[in-house]
Protein backbone atom coordinates (compact mmCIF):
# COMPACT_ATOMS: atom_id res chain seq x y z
CA UNK A 1 0.00 0.00 0.00
CA UNK A 2 1.38 3.41 -0.95
CA UNK A 3 2.61 5.69 1.80
CA UNK A 4 0.25 8.49 0.72
CA UNK A 5 -2.71 6.14 1.05
CA UNK A 6 -1.63 4.99 4.50
CA UNK A 7 -1.41 8.53 5.85
CA UNK A 8 -5.12 8.98 5.16
CA UNK A 9 -6.05 5.95 7.23
CA UNK A 10 -6.67 6.01 11.00
CA UNK A 11 -3.64 5.69 13.24
CA UNK A 12 -5.00 2.49 14.80
CA UNK A 13 -7.82 0.16 13.78
CA UNK A 14 -8.76 -2.81 15.94
CA UNK A 15 -11.66 -4.89 14.67
CA UNK A 16 -13.22 -7.66 16.76
CA UNK A 17 -9.83 -8.32 18.30
CA UNK A 18 -9.42 -11.41 20.45
CA UNK A 19 -6.48 -13.06 22.12
CA UNK A 20 -6.60 -16.37 23.99
CA UNK A 21 -3.89 -17.94 26.13
CA UNK A 22 -3.55 -21.63 26.88
CA UNK A 23 -3.00 -22.25 30.58
CA UNK A 24 -2.18 -25.61 32.13
CA UNK A 25 -3.25 -26.07 35.74
CA UNK A 26 -2.99 -29.14 37.93
CA UNK A 27 -6.33 -30.71 38.77
CA UNK A 28 -7.16 -31.09 42.43
CA UNK A 29 -6.30 -34.56 43.67
CA UNK A 30 -4.47 -35.46 40.47
CA UNK A 31 -1.00 -35.11 38.99
CA UNK A 32 -2.42 -34.39 35.57
CA UNK A 33 -2.55 -30.85 34.27
CA UNK A 34 -5.65 -29.63 32.53
CA UNK A 35 -5.35 -27.26 29.58
CA UNK A 36 -7.77 -24.33 29.66
CA UNK A 37 -8.11 -21.22 27.53
CA UNK A 38 -8.02 -17.78 29.11
CA UNK A 39 -9.37 -14.90 27.02
CA UNK A 40 -7.24 -11.83 27.70
CA UNK A 41 -8.85 -9.66 25.00
CA UNK A 42 -12.43 -10.28 23.95
CA UNK A 43 -13.94 -8.72 20.79
CA UNK A 44 -12.28 -5.30 21.07
CA UNK A 45 -13.13 -2.84 18.31
CA UNK A 46 -11.38 0.51 18.53
CA UNK A 47 -10.32 3.26 16.10
CA UNK A 48 -7.82 6.04 16.82
CA UNK A 49 -7.74 8.99 14.47
CA UNK A 50 -4.49 10.66 13.46
CA UNK A 51 -3.37 13.14 16.09
CA UNK A 52 -5.70 11.86 18.83
CA UNK A 53 -4.59 11.49 22.44
CA UNK A 54 -6.31 8.49 24.03
CA UNK A 55 -6.04 7.21 27.58
CA UNK A 56 -6.40 3.41 27.74
CA UNK A 57 -7.03 2.42 31.37
CA UNK A 58 -8.04 -0.64 33.30
CA UNK A 59 -7.14 -2.78 36.28
CA UNK A 60 -4.23 -5.21 36.21
CA UNK A 61 -5.20 -8.16 34.03
CA UNK A 62 -7.84 -6.18 32.13
CA UNK A 63 -6.10 -6.77 28.78
CA UNK A 64 -4.18 -3.51 28.29
CA UNK A 65 -0.70 -4.96 27.81
CA UNK A 66 -1.96 -7.76 25.58
CA UNK A 67 -3.70 -5.21 23.36
CA UNK A 68 -0.52 -3.14 23.07
CA UNK A 69 1.53 -6.22 22.21
CA UNK A 70 -0.85 -7.00 19.35
CA UNK A 71 -0.70 -3.39 18.16
CA UNK A 72 3.10 -3.47 18.05
CA UNK A 73 3.41 -6.90 16.42
CA UNK A 74 4.78 -8.74 19.44
CA UNK A 75 1.69 -10.98 19.62
CA UNK A 76 -0.46 -12.43 16.87
CA UNK A 77 -4.22 -12.06 17.55
CA UNK A 78 -6.23 -15.24 17.95
CA UNK A 79 -8.82 -13.61 15.70
CA UNK A 80 -9.76 -10.18 14.46
CA UNK A 81 -7.82 -7.54 12.57
CA UNK A 82 -5.17 -5.01 13.58
CA UNK A 83 -3.97 -2.11 11.43
CA UNK A 84 -1.50 0.42 12.79
CA UNK A 85 -0.57 3.38 10.58
CA UNK A 86 -2.01 1.41 7.69
CA UNK A 87 0.21 -1.63 8.34
CA UNK A 88 -0.40 -5.14 9.61
CA UNK A 89 1.84 -5.20 12.72
CA UNK A 90 3.14 -8.80 12.62
CA UNK A 91 4.23 -9.15 8.96
CA UNK A 92 5.28 -5.49 8.72
CA UNK A 93 6.85 -5.21 12.15
CA UNK A 94 10.25 -3.93 10.93
CA UNK A 95 8.66 -1.17 8.87
CA UNK A 96 6.27 -0.27 11.66
CA UNK A 97 9.14 0.05 14.15
CA UNK A 98 10.38 3.09 12.22
CA UNK A 99 7.03 4.84 12.58
CA UNK A 100 6.07 4.18 16.20
CA UNK A 101 7.70 4.92 19.53
CA UNK A 102 7.04 2.73 22.55
CA UNK A 103 7.74 2.90 26.26
CA UNK A 104 6.64 -0.49 27.52
CA UNK A 105 6.37 -0.67 31.29
CA UNK A 106 9.84 -1.01 32.79
CA UNK A 107 11.38 -2.88 29.84
CA UNK A 108 14.32 -0.80 28.76
CA UNK A 109 15.44 0.02 25.23
CA UNK A 110 18.58 1.68 26.58
CA UNK A 111 22.04 0.07 26.86
CA UNK A 112 22.61 -0.63 30.53
CA UNK A 113 26.39 -0.10 30.75
CA UNK A 114 26.70 2.79 28.28
CA UNK A 115 26.23 6.49 28.99
CA UNK A 116 22.71 7.60 28.17
CA UNK A 117 23.97 9.73 25.26
CA UNK A 118 25.50 6.66 23.56
CA UNK A 119 22.16 4.85 23.62
CA UNK A 120 20.71 7.69 21.56
CA UNK A 121 23.57 7.47 19.05
CA UNK A 122 22.88 3.77 18.57
CA UNK A 123 19.12 4.25 18.31
CA UNK A 124 19.56 7.08 15.82
CA UNK A 125 21.72 4.83 13.64
CA UNK A 126 19.11 2.06 13.84
CA UNK A 127 16.47 4.52 12.66
CA UNK A 128 18.82 5.81 9.94
CA UNK A 129 18.78 9.39 11.14
CA UNK A 130 21.41 11.73 9.76
CA UNK A 131 23.84 13.24 12.25
CA UNK A 132 22.23 16.63 11.80
CA UNK A 133 18.69 15.27 12.34
CA UNK A 134 19.83 13.29 15.38
CA UNK A 135 21.60 16.22 16.99
CA UNK A 136 18.72 18.63 16.40
CA UNK A 137 16.11 16.25 17.76
CA UNK A 138 18.25 15.19 20.71
CA UNK A 139 18.87 18.81 21.67
CA UNK A 140 15.10 19.36 21.79
CA UNK A 141 14.57 16.24 23.91
CA UNK A 142 17.43 17.00 26.30
CA UNK A 143 16.07 20.49 26.89
CA UNK A 144 12.41 19.50 27.11
CA UNK A 145 12.95 16.50 29.39
CA UNK A 146 15.84 17.99 31.40
CA UNK A 147 18.27 15.16 30.60
CA UNK A 148 21.52 17.14 30.67
CA UNK A 149 22.39 16.46 34.37
CA UNK A 150 22.72 12.72 33.68
CA UNK A 151 23.25 12.47 29.93
CA UNK A 152 26.85 11.23 30.34
CA UNK A 153 26.01 8.79 33.15
CA UNK A 154 25.71 5.02 32.52
CA UNK A 155 22.09 3.94 32.41
CA UNK A 156 22.61 1.47 35.26
CA UNK A 157 23.43 4.40 37.57
CA UNK A 158 20.22 6.30 36.85
CA UNK A 159 17.30 6.45 39.24
CA UNK A 160 13.99 5.01 38.06
CA UNK A 161 12.61 8.48 37.39
CA UNK A 162 15.70 9.53 35.41
CA UNK A 163 15.62 6.34 33.38
CA UNK A 164 11.93 6.75 32.56
CA UNK A 165 12.63 10.23 31.18
CA UNK A 166 15.45 8.69 29.19
CA UNK A 167 13.10 5.99 27.89
CA UNK A 168 10.56 8.57 26.74
CA UNK A 169 13.31 10.45 24.90
CA UNK A 170 14.39 7.19 23.22
CA UNK A 171 10.81 6.54 22.08
CA UNK A 172 10.53 10.06 20.62
CA UNK A 173 14.00 10.33 19.08
CA UNK A 174 12.93 9.37 15.53
CA UNK A 175 9.80 11.59 15.66
CA UNK A 176 7.30 8.73 15.36
CA UNK A 177 3.76 9.23 14.06
CA UNK A 178 2.34 7.09 16.90
CA UNK A 179 3.63 7.07 20.47
CA UNK A 180 2.54 4.29 22.85
CA UNK A 181 3.38 5.01 26.48
CA UNK A 182 2.86 2.46 29.24
CA UNK A 183 3.16 4.05 32.72
CA UNK A 184 5.52 6.84 31.55
CA UNK A 185 5.49 8.79 34.83
CA UNK A 186 6.35 5.88 37.13
CA UNK A 187 9.09 6.83 39.57
CA UNK A 188 8.83 10.57 38.86
CA UNK A 189 8.30 13.22 41.51
CA UNK A 190 5.49 15.74 41.06
CA UNK A 191 7.71 18.40 39.43
CA UNK A 192 9.22 15.91 36.97
CA UNK A 193 5.77 14.47 36.18
CA UNK A 194 4.40 17.87 35.27
CA UNK A 195 7.51 18.64 33.22
CA UNK A 196 7.11 15.41 31.24
CA UNK A 197 3.40 16.04 30.68
CA UNK A 198 4.09 19.57 29.47
CA UNK A 199 6.72 18.37 27.02
CA UNK A 200 4.45 15.62 25.66
CA UNK A 201 1.66 18.15 25.09
CA UNK A 202 3.99 20.58 23.34
CA UNK A 203 5.70 17.95 21.20
CA UNK A 204 2.38 16.45 20.14
CA UNK A 205 1.03 19.89 19.23
CA UNK A 206 4.12 20.60 17.12
CA UNK A 207 4.15 17.28 15.27
CA UNK A 208 0.56 16.09 15.22
CA UNK A 209 1.59 12.87 16.93
CA UNK A 210 -1.00 10.27 17.93
CA UNK A 211 -0.70 9.36 21.62
CA UNK A 212 -1.89 6.09 23.16
CA UNK A 213 -1.38 6.17 26.91
CA UNK A 214 -1.86 3.44 29.50
CA UNK A 215 -1.41 4.40 33.13
CA UNK A 216 -2.69 3.92 36.66
CA UNK A 217 -2.15 7.63 37.33
CA UNK A 218 -5.40 9.22 36.21
CA UNK A 219 -3.79 12.66 36.43
CA UNK A 220 -1.72 11.66 33.37
CA UNK A 221 -4.91 10.95 31.45
CA UNK A 222 -6.62 14.17 32.55
CA UNK A 223 -3.63 16.30 31.53
CA UNK A 224 -2.67 14.56 28.28
CA UNK A 225 -5.79 13.03 26.71
CA UNK A 226 -9.12 14.17 25.30
CA UNK A 227 -10.54 10.66 24.99
CA UNK A 228 -10.82 7.83 27.49
CA UNK A 229 -11.15 4.11 26.84
CA UNK A 230 -11.78 1.90 29.87
CA UNK A 231 -11.17 -1.81 29.44
CA UNK A 232 -12.50 -4.39 31.89
CA UNK A 233 -12.02 -8.17 31.67
CA UNK A 234 -10.77 -7.89 28.10
CA UNK A 235 -13.69 -5.83 26.78
CA UNK A 236 -14.29 -2.11 26.34
CA UNK A 237 -16.49 -0.80 29.13
CA UNK A 238 -16.39 2.87 28.12
CA UNK A 239 -15.16 4.76 25.05
CA UNK A 240 -15.82 8.46 24.75
CA UNK A 241 -14.73 12.00 25.46
CA UNK A 242 -12.92 12.43 28.74
CA UNK A 243 -15.03 15.51 29.47
CA UNK A 244 -18.23 13.45 29.24
CA UNK A 245 -17.06 10.47 31.28
CA UNK A 246 -18.51 11.65 34.56
CA UNK A 247 -21.83 12.60 33.01
CA UNK A 248 -22.14 9.31 31.12
CA UNK A 249 -22.18 7.42 34.41
CA UNK A 250 -24.62 9.82 36.04
CA UNK A 251 -22.18 10.29 38.91
CA UNK A 252 -23.19 12.87 41.54
CA UNK A 253 -21.52 16.29 41.65
CA UNK A 254 -21.31 18.64 44.59
CA UNK A 255 -21.99 22.36 44.53
CA UNK A 256 -20.53 24.33 47.45
CA UNK A 257 -22.08 27.75 48.00
CA UNK A 258 -21.23 30.48 50.49
CA UNK A 259 -24.11 32.78 51.48
CA UNK A 260 -24.04 36.43 52.49
CA UNK A 261 -26.01 35.66 55.67
CA UNK A 262 -26.51 32.49 57.69
CA UNK A 263 -29.39 30.22 56.77
CA UNK A 264 -30.40 27.06 58.58
CA UNK A 265 -31.31 25.18 55.41
CA UNK A 266 -31.91 25.62 51.69
CA UNK A 267 -34.71 24.06 49.73
CA UNK A 268 -33.39 22.20 46.72
CA UNK A 269 -35.12 21.00 43.53
CA UNK A 270 -35.72 17.39 42.57
CA UNK A 271 -32.47 15.64 41.74
CA UNK A 272 -30.51 17.42 44.50
CA UNK A 273 -30.03 17.10 48.25
CA UNK A 274 -28.36 19.28 50.83
CA UNK A 275 -25.71 17.15 52.50
CA UNK A 276 -24.08 19.61 54.92
CA UNK A 277 -24.40 23.08 56.44
CA UNK A 278 -21.11 24.52 57.73
CA UNK A 279 -19.58 27.72 59.06
CA UNK A 280 -22.62 28.59 61.19
CA UNK A 281 -25.01 28.37 58.28
CA UNK A 282 -22.88 30.29 55.76
CA UNK A 283 -21.53 27.35 53.71
CA UNK A 284 -23.91 24.78 52.17
CA UNK A 285 -23.05 21.61 50.26
CA UNK A 286 -25.55 20.29 47.73
CA UNK A 287 -25.11 17.01 45.93
CA UNK A 288 -26.89 16.60 42.60
CA UNK A 289 -26.94 14.49 39.46
CA UNK A 290 -25.61 16.24 36.37
CA UNK A 291 -27.88 14.12 34.20
CA UNK A 292 -31.01 15.46 35.92
CA UNK A 293 -30.06 18.99 36.93
CA UNK A 294 -27.72 21.62 35.51
CA UNK A 295 -25.54 23.95 37.57
CA UNK A 296 -27.26 27.15 36.29
CA UNK A 297 -30.69 25.73 37.12
CA UNK A 298 -29.59 24.72 40.60
CA UNK A 299 -27.88 28.05 41.22
CA UNK A 300 -30.95 29.96 40.06
CA UNK A 301 -33.08 27.99 42.53
CA UNK A 302 -30.68 28.74 45.40
CA UNK A 303 -30.23 32.41 44.52
CA UNK A 304 -33.96 32.95 44.85
CA UNK A 305 -33.64 32.08 48.55
CA UNK A 306 -30.40 33.84 49.55
CA UNK A 307 -27.51 35.95 48.26
CA UNK A 308 -24.68 33.67 47.06
CA UNK A 309 -21.25 35.28 47.56
CA UNK A 310 -19.06 32.43 46.35
CA UNK A 311 -19.38 28.96 44.88
CA UNK A 312 -17.30 26.02 43.71
CA UNK A 313 -18.09 22.77 41.95
CA UNK A 314 -16.58 19.44 43.02
CA UNK A 315 -16.52 16.74 40.35
CA UNK A 316 -16.30 13.04 41.22
CA UNK A 317 -12.76 11.68 40.87
CA UNK A 318 -12.12 9.73 37.68
CA UNK A 319 -10.51 6.94 39.75
CA UNK A 320 -13.82 6.47 41.58
CA UNK A 321 -15.73 6.34 38.29
CA UNK A 322 -13.38 3.73 36.84
CA UNK A 323 -13.85 1.63 39.97
CA UNK A 324 -17.60 2.05 39.49
CA UNK A 325 -17.31 0.58 36.00
CA UNK A 326 -15.30 -2.37 37.35
CA UNK A 327 -17.94 -2.97 40.02
CA UNK A 328 -20.70 -2.98 37.42
CA UNK A 329 -18.78 -5.47 35.29
CA UNK A 330 -18.07 -7.85 38.16
CA UNK A 331 -21.71 -7.84 39.28
CA UNK A 332 -23.02 -9.07 35.95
Amino acid sequence: MAGSDRTEQPAVELRHLRRDYAVRARQEGSRRRRRTLVRAVDDVTLTLGRGEAVGFVGANGAGKSTTIKMMTGILQPTSGEVRVLGRAPVPERRHLAREIGVVFGQRSQLWWDLPLRESYRILAAMHRLSDAARDARLARLVDGLDLSPFLERPVRQLSLGQRMRGEVAAALLHSPALVILDEPTIGLDMVSKEGLRRFLREDRAERGTTLFLTTHDMSDVERLCERLVVVNAGTIAYDGALAGFRGALGAPRELIVDLAAPLAALTVPAGAEETAVEADGIRHRIRFSGAELTVPALLSHLSAQADVTDLSLAEPAIEDLVRQIYARGSSR
